[in-house]
């Protein structure tokens, strides 16, 4: 996310890299690689004169404090510019409606539907009981996907007569009521491009349940377009936010820092993965953090708490201290890791970390042996001395793997057994840990 823009700024900020004071002349070079680090990012250009031109204001001139670097009070004044950009703060959704009324528009291929289910988990998790409403009866198969999400996120889908949309919004709040949902998201239909026939019937489906929350739902990845559509929208239907998708696979993000300031409505939520719970809470303070390469320890801490179990985290470490952590604790550990999302999407929340770390062979490695531990009965995960050279070489086979791989697997455990005995009680454990394979 951002990778090519984080490059790209930070060439502008090694350019006042060792200077004394933010003047005018060794100010400007910087100014400019910024905003051709954000035009090449697809920022609109209006949004790119303006930002440029608060930029220049609150650097030129500016004292350097004791602490601070030229380059480092630079950071700070774009930093701070981003932050207004993106609009100073997270913004949550309003749901005071009973049952509350949460409305997804937008073009076909933005993510609008999984975009659907993934708030529904989402809010799931916030103790809310949701209801999801296939009313996009046009696309080829939305309401089958949809229903398909549902099943897999185990939350209940209204289809309706399949027909008019108008008549399923309105029926699927006459079952919210009846099964206690207090939030109905409705999955709406999009369109290639924007037309009066599509307007109209949103507009006639938001007179019919007046939705607490009108979302757009936009692809990171169609840059200006996007925008456009997204002005379209709102002058249409007054919409109360924007959920951007698929910023996991566009390293631009032009369309996050354009999309605010040219409509006025805030981002509430970014996607960030494919899987159900790959939606986050948009913070403009983190996210700034994040196009500047300075990590986002927050939400960091956010995924861990909501995607580690607690009691086993207790108990893993209690049987680290005890020396008796084997292969079947550790290829938990693997899937509780798992669930915090890629190796990349970690590593790009931590302040300072390295860039040149091999992140596909580090997961390709977390695989390999998840893998080899997967292949070995539950007597082998608990005792891998009796993993002889034939176990082995059922192992490697059932792992798609060699038995070299398997052996320096068992060599790492080992390794890490030797260490738990000797620094786990002295709280030095993770140090020693840097050999073990993933």
């Amino acid at each position: 996310m951002f990778e090519n823009l984080q490059d790209k700024l930070g060439r502008a900020f090694r350019l006042l890299s060792g200077k004394g004071r933010i003047s005018e002349k060794n100010i400007e070079d910087a100014v400019k690689q910024v905003k051709l680090s954000l035009l090449e990012a697809d920022v609109n250009y209006k949004v790119v004169k303006e930002f440029i031109s608060g930029v220049t204001e609150k650097a030129l001139g500016e004292e350097v404090l004791k602490s601070f670097s030229p380059d480092q009070q630079f950071i700070k004044v774009v930093r701070d510019e981003l932050i207004n950009m993106l609009g100073e703060k997270n913004v949550p959704l309003k749901l005071s409606s009973q049952p509350a009324k949460i409305m997804m528009v937008g073009l076909q291929g933005s993510g609008k539907t999984t975009t659907t289910a993934k708030l529904g988990t989402l809010l799931r998790k916030e103790g809310r009981k949701p209801l999801l409403v296939a009313a996009d009866v046009y696309r080829p198969a939305a309401i089958d996907q949809l229903m398909q999400l549902g099943k897999q996120i185990d939350m209940p889908v209204f289809t309706g007569d399949r027909k008019n949309p108008v008549r399923i919004v309105q029926e699927a709040m006459q079952q919210a009521v009846k099964n206690i949902n207090d939030v109905v998201i409705l999955d709406t239909a999009g369109r290639l491009h924007i037309d009066d026939t599509m307007m109209r019937e949103l507009k006639d489906i938001v007179t019919a349940v007046k939705p607490d929350e009108i979302l757009m739902v936009v692809d990171a990845m169609t840059g200006q377009d996007a925008v456009n559509s997204a002005k379209a929208f709102n002058e249409a239907l007054e919409l109360s936010g924007f959920v951007v998708t698929k910023l996991d696979g566009d390293a631009r993000g032009g369309v996050i820092l354009s999309i605010r300031h040219v409509t006025g409505k805030p981002v509430k939520f970014i996607g960030v993965s494919e899987k159900p719970d790959g939606i986050e809470a948009f913070h403009p303070d983190r996210v700034a953090g994040r196009i500047l390469g300075m990590g986002d320890v927050l939400s960091l801490i956010d995924k861990l708490q909501s995607n580690i179990d607690e009691e086993k985290a207790k108990e893993m470490e209690e049987k680290f201290l005890k020396n008796k952590f084997d292969l079947e604790d550790f290829l938990e550990q693997l899937k509780e890791v798992k669930k915090l999302g890629s190796i990349a999407d970690i590593m790009e929340m931590i302040p300072g970390a390295p860039k040149d770390v091999d992140l596909a062979g580090s997961e390709k490695s977390m695989k390999r042996t998840e893998a080899i531990i997967s292949s070995m009965n539950a007597q082998e995960r608990r005792n891998p001395k009796l993993l002889n050279y034939s176990r082995k070489q059922r192992v490697a086979r059932g792992s798609g793997t060699s038995i070299q791989d398997v052996n320096k697997l068992l060599k790492s455990y080992d390794q890490m057994k030797s260490m738990m005995k000797q620094f786990g009680r002295k709280g030095k454990l993770l140090k020693g840990m840097k050999g073990f394979p993933f």
